[in-house]
């Protein structure tokens, strides 16, 4: 029996809707880049290095609070956490220019990282293992809903109400989300009466060191760190580059994110019928295609909503092959260790590749970016290796489940 029992549902809508919030505060700002630099006076060429803070922040305090969370009830730390954020973001809207609104998303990043890790931890501890794989999918889904609805009900109300509103609704949003976790969910400390803890602590990153988990951390940071030179830039190219209206940016993105979503239902059914490899490739080559008739060489016969949800979808669909290998990479008891060790490793290479694109572009006087062709072209090399690595960890995982004597 599959289904989640009351309890367990109870938990897994809290945790979904805590992440909700927390994608959400990361992603609406990339989109939101060009209103709040016209309004700030900030270089269009520098809204990377906002998007750099963050997630930077959110690696580095990922890590370290890997180190002594696990010593606190996890309601508890979780709330703190997400107030921590609530107030980052916050501050974000009371931003007057680039320090103060880099100043900010340090502090959301650096409460929003262990946010997430406790919430993994969470479901963890309160899921059986046999429904553990669809409570996780129920609240990975939130990263989804954030993309087709909440990014462009950003969008709108920064048109209707400015710049500074989405901040605040999302912040108003996690001090509700927040409160409901607090007082609906019971005491997480369980955890804190393990016997065995110390000897897990001690022996928690010893499986970094395998060929598999190295190569497959490598191939997810190859992913985002070439995705992230280009999405914080996304919004201020097809605006100011291309002549895309502003009124009408959060269909782009709506459309982008649905189209997106359901393409993720046709890779993860391709994989299980050809395996990681085809689909890795398949999106590889579509993506760098995209890049080419996109923001290399543009064609300007192809529209300009063609090129963005082709940048979603590629980028999704390359994820999803990754994904599939990193459930059968790490052994069982070590997943959980694996997934922070996958989130670390994620908002570093996003943060460097927010910091490289931003390192490579140049503002014009007229608002233009110039150096997209370069920074696609880096996105383009990048992505190249991926499908090779996906194939080498394949290999491995495919020969390790082939030794593994059956039992009689």
């Amino acid at each position: 029996m599959t289904t989640l029992q009351a309890a367990e549902r109870r938990i897994v809508l809290l945790i979904g809707a805590i992440q909700f919030v927390n994608i959400l505060d990361f992603m609406m700002v990339m989109p939101l880049g060009p209103d709040f630099a016209k309004n700030l006076g900030i270089p269009n060429a520098a809204i990377g290095i906002i998007g750099g803070s963050y997630t930077g922040a959110a690696a580095v305090s990922g890590i370290v609070g890997s180190l002594f969370l696990d010593r606190f009830d996890r309601r508890k730390a979780l709330s703190l956490a997400m107030l921590g954020l609530v107030i980052g973001t916050a501050a974000g809207g009371f931003a007057t220019g680039l320090n103060s609104l880099i100043a900010a998303r340090i502090v959301a990043g650096a409460f929003g990282g262990p946010a997430t890790s406790i919430s993994l931890a969470i479901i963890a501890d309160s899921v059986a293992v046999e429904r553990r794989g669809r409570a996780m999918g129920a609240v990975m889904s939130s990263f989804a809903v954030a993309s087709v609805l909440g990014v462009p009900a950003g969008l709108e109300l920064a048109r209707l109400g400015g710049w500074q509103t989405p901040f605040f609704g999302v912040a108003a949003l996690g001090l509700l989300v927040t409160a409901s976790a607090l007082f609906v969910m019971p005491p997480m400390n369980s955890h804190l009466t393990q016997s065995d803890a110390p000897t897990v602590a001690t022996n928690r990153l010893a499986f970094l060191v395998r060929l598999p988990v190295a190569l497959c951390l490598l191939s997810m940071g190859l992913i985002m760190l070439g995705n992230f030179a280009i999405v914080p830039n996304l919004s201020a190219y097809v605006q100011v580059n291309l002549g895309y209206p502003r009124e009408q940016l959060g269909m782009l993105y709506l459309v982008g994110g649905v189209v997106s979503f359901a393409t993720m239902r046709v890779a993860g059914q391709w994989v299980d019928r050809a395996g990681p490899f085809p689909v890795a490739l398949a999106g590889t080559a579509l993506y760098v295609v995209n890049l080419y008739v996109g923001f290399i060489q543009p064609v300007a016969a192809v529209p300009i909503m063609v090129v963005f949800a082709l940048l979603m979808v590629t980028s999704s669909f390359r994820m999803v092959p990754m994904q599939a290998l990193a459930t059968r990479v790490p052994a069982p008891h070590e997943r959980a260790r694996y997934m922070s060790a996958q989130s670390a490793v994620q908002h570093i290479a996003c943060s460097v590749g927010s910091m490289l694109g931003a390192a490579m572009l140049v503002t014009a006087p007229d608002g233009r970016l110039i150096g997209m062709p370069a920074v696609a072209t880096f996105a383009a090399v990048i992505a190249a290796f991926v499908p090779g690595l996906v194939w080498l960890v394949d290999q491995r995982v495919r020969v390790s489940v082939a030794v593994v004597p059956v039992s009689p």
